[in-house]
């Protein structure tokens, strides 16, 4: 087995620690819970992209002089009133936004239970 320096130990050297089954669980469990975090504030980080993104264009409709627009959905586009676009545009936020304090709650869990 490799030491620090990258050399390999003679077998007298070795340490063959046992770990307790119970602490194996605890670092399988901190291990689990440590990707979902990363997990969690990758999709909160995209989220708060695409936020952004939903209100630079609300933005846009507001300065607008009230001709229809265009609205994208998945692949599509659709023709929509500024008014229509308007509506969408905070559905989605608020969509999006409670999707974002779900995951929120989650890291704050998730945090609470790595401190245990």
């Amino acid at each position: 087995m490799p030491d620090a320096n990258g050399m390999i130990l003679a077998k007298e050297e070795e340490n063959d620690a046992e770990v307790r089954r119970e602490d194996q669980d605890r670092i399988n469990e901190f291990g689990q819970l440590n990707a979902r975090l990363h997990e969690v504030r990758d999709e909160v980080d995209q989220l708060k992209k695409l936020l952004e993104k939903i209100d630079d264009a609300s933005t846009e409709l507001m300065m607008g002089n009230g001709d229809n627009v265009m609205l994208r959905l998945g692949e599509a586009m659709f023709e929509a009133s500024e008014d229509e676009a308007t509506e969408f545009c905070e559905a989605e936020v608020e969509r999006h936004q409670e999707t974002l304090d779900k995951l929120s709650e989650e890291e704050t869990g998730i945090l609470e239970k790595q401190a245990a």
